[in-house]
């Protein structure tokens, strides 16, 4: 009977109100940092739920306490090597869940109190950051041989990812419309779906000019995404 009295104090609810309408609808959260959020608490529910043998439906409120966590990220860092970024950004993503909670019924914030007290891990120093040498890059960027087809693909991405300091999954999302040579631009899309747009080089403008005259001759307004990146190397999606 005290089992059900437990199940009953509204924690799948509020998992689920937090899920479905706090993070897309009134946080804007982006969908990797939802995706992120669900991988983090489907690992704590599991945790919980084999730590006092019960099945995963009868965890709640008073069973997710400052122990139960603090013992999920001793045991995830060990299990899984997560560095302390990892733990605090998964530290933040439960206690995010018991701040809305706390918000929506009072009663819970004794709840978000109790994990309030477990302390951000502080990871070693940074490394100080070293870069390549002007030259380096030069010769990085003339290695694909630009008289083959491969080559020149390779060649033109690599200079304009290293033009525009592009992330992978920023390149990933490129259309050729992004790319205008006559301002001299790329529309890029960031982290949590926010666009920007960068100045490319004329050297840039001519390498991709080259690339397109050979791939997309006769491109549509909105062809695909220009390249994707998998462990084999380059290639390209419209080919």
């Amino acid at each position: 009977m005290k089992t059900r009295q437990q199940a009953a104090d509204g924690f799948y609810r509020n998992l689920r109100e937090w899920f479905t309408a706090f993070l897309p609808r009134q946080r804007g959260a982006a969908e990797n940092t939802i995706t992120s959020c669900r991988q983090t608490w489907n690992m704590l529910l599991g945790y919980v739920a084999e730590h006092h043998h019960i099945g995963v439906e009868k965890v709640t409120f008073t069973l997710v306490d400052r122990a139960a966590v603090t013992g999920f990220l001793d045991h995830m860092q060990a299990a899984k090597s997560w560095t302390a970024s990892t733990r605090n950004q998964r530290l933040a993503c439960i206690r995010s869940f018991f701040t809305y909670a706390a918000a929506a019924e009072p009663a819970l914030t004794i709840y978000l109190a109790d994990l309030a007290a477990i302390p951000r891990l502080n990871g070693p120093a940074a490394a100080p950051v070293k870069y390549m040498s002007t030259d380096a890059v030069t010769a990085l960027l003339a290695a694909p041989d630009p008289g083959t087809r491969i080559g020149l693909r390779d060649q033109f991405f690599m200079i304009l990812m290293y033009d525009l300091a592009a992330r992978d999954a920023e390149m990933l999302a490129m259309t050729l419309a992004d790319i205008d040579t006559r301002r001299l631009t790329v529309d890029l899309l960031g982290k949590g779906s926010k666009p920007r747009r960068l100045p490319i080089t004329s050297e840039t403008a001519q390498h991709f000019g080259r690339y397109a005259a050979v791939f997309h001759p006769s491109p549509e307004p909105e062809t695909p995404r220009v390249s994707s990146f998998p462990s084999t190397g380059w290639t390209t999606k419209s080919i």
